[in-house]
């Protein structure tokens, strides 16, 4: 099957990645089924993606047209059964190794194309864990969007020590040709490229602000106009997800054990209670 053969889609969870990946997918001419665990997650995710189209309308990214032939290809289930002929499958559940590794023995049952991509979303978990748990290892491949899948233009190609080059040409075709972003290779080693860079990032400002060193707002102005970057590190912190950031760092620890790694005691004293960044509406700032 060539990348021009890879027609039918299906995409694992509908949360802020999994919505915005299959907006990107059906945007692209692909025909997209979107998988939830239960039928009133599902309908959120379906709300998320209809809002995310209408914003893209009223912006003049879209046109009436586009939006309503993106709808068109995009249908939901909560039956994973229903991916039997997806030619590519990407898994965007929650940043859990157990999770992610029992959807993976999921779609090797389900999954009928021999030769379909099973790709995860992952953000640090190690993807050879992921293809071992299959009896396909050779077509299990990271593809790591980043957020909010819909404008940013980098993804991230992780192919584990069991990817076949095949499948490594397919996936990068895909991202590529079908999808139009831009990618990057990266080893299977937790963080990869663009997280073993941010995440450390991320954390050094949480202990500055942590340690009383400095206000939210003079680390974030210090950074964005003093260093030219969009978004200061906390009000990154709580657009990427604060429960994501420190999975992110506990994987990285767990693997590396480099301090720098570590989650600061505050960011898991904040995700303890729920204060989880823009998609709770409190984090290092108020989104209420």
């Amino acid at each position: 099957m060539g990348v021009t053969d890879i027609e039918r889609v299906g995409v694992v969870g509908c949360g802020q990645m999994g919505a915005g990946i299959a907006e990107v997918c059906a945007r692209a001419g692909l025909e997209v089924k979107v998988a939830e665990t239960t039928g009133e997650a599902l309908e959120l995710g379906r709300s998320r993606l209809v809002h995310s189209l209408d914003k893209a309308t009223g912006r003049g990214k879209i046109t009436a047209e586009q939006r309503e032939a993106t709808l068109a290809r995009l249908t939901f289930t909560t039956d994973l059964g229903e991916f039997a002929d997806r030619d590519l499958v990407i898994e965007a559940v929650v940043e859990s190794e157990p999770v992610k590794t029992e959807i993976f023995q999921v779609l090797d049952q389900v999954v009928t194309r021999p030769d379909a991509i099973l790709a995860s979303n992952t953000s640090s978990i190690p993807l050879v864990k992921l293809a071992v748990a299959t009896t396909r290892p050779g077509q299990v491949i990271g593809i790591h969007f980043f957020n909010p899948a819909q404008v940013q233009r980098l993804v991230e190609i992780i192919p584990a020590l069991t990817t076949s080059e095949e499948t490594v040409g397919r996936a990068e075709a895909v991202v590529t040709g079908i999808l139009g972003k831009h990618a990057i290779r990266a080893q299977d080693r937790s963080g990869f490229v663009v997280n073993a860079l941010l995440i450390p990032y991320v954390l050094s400002a949480v202990r500055m602000f942590e340690s009383g060193a400095a206000s939210r707002e003079d680390i974030d102005n210090g950074m964005e106009l003093g260093c030219a970057h969009p978004m200061g590190p906390l009000k990154l912190a709580d657009l990427i997800g604060l429960d994501t950031v420190a999975s992110v760092a506990d994987s990285m620890y767990e693997e590396f054990k480099e301090p720098l790694y570590a989650a600061p005691p505050l960011l898991l004293r904040m995700v303890a209670a729920g204060h989880l960044g823009r998609k709770s509406g409190a984090g290092f700032y108020s989104y209420l």
